[in-house]
């Protein structure tokens, strides 16, 4: 198998602080997620994933907490989570319609690969929660970086699959324990136009005390 991504150092091993990159610049300047709509098969195969996904843990994490982990969704399981949560969804809205949930049965199989980042704070009363939470949050983005840039296409979504005790269940989180998002991995079958931006400079102010 092809390595797409170097292996980490050994622990203790010297490194460089910082590693200037043309090539980076440009990648983040131009970085764009693909449309929910347009990610086709194939997708990153098993070991190509599992070396996307250790490269994606490299995100600020005080203390060393790993608070967070992956549930992967390939094949036959995207549709099996889709009944569930079609089954979940009737039972939290009564009223919802034939068409919210068999679109509910098909959100997983927009991508051939689907990986849930799931924040695991470690209460513990040294390390905040919130502060957790946002290495959750850059675990995400680390994500699409690092699957971009293996040559797959990616989107980062929650939707209400995100937010539901009922999927929680279905997906056997622990207390404490929430979804931060799906990102949907695989080909681009259509590339995306840029969309707008904020102006960075008007988001910007400088503390003088």
């Amino acid at each position: 198998m092809t390595q797409n991504f170097p292996n980490a150092p050994a622990v203790g091993e010297p490194m460089v602080a910082v590693r200037p990159s043309t090539e980076v610049r440009e990648f983040l300047s131009l970085r764009r997620s693909a449309n929910k709509a347009a990610i086709g098969a194939p997708g990153p195969d098993a070991d190509k994933l599992d070396e996307i996904l250790a490269a994606a843990t490299r995100v600020p994490d005080h203390r060393r907490l790993s608070p967070w982990r992956f549930i992967v969704f390939e094949g036959e399981a995207r549709q099996r989570f889709g009944e569930a949560a079609a089954q979940v969804q009737k039972d939290e809205a009564p009223l919802v319609d034939d068409k919210a949930l068999e679109t509910t049965k098909g959100l997983l199989m927009r991508a051939p690969v689907v990986v849930a980042v799931i924040s695991s704070p470690k209460d513990d009363n040294k390390t905040p929660v919130w502060e957790q939470e946002l290495s959750a949050g850059a675990l995400c983005y680390n994500l699409l970086l690092t699957a971009n840039a293996a040559g797959w296409a990616g989107c980062w979504l929650t939707e209400w699959i995100s937010f539901s005790d009922g999927i929680n269940k279905v997906l056997g989180l622990e207390h404490g324990e929430r979804v931060a998002g799906f990102l949907y991995l695989g080909t681009a079958t259509m590339d995306p136009q840029e969309r707008a931006r904020s102006d960075a400079g008007s988001l910007i102010s400088r503390w003088e005390g």
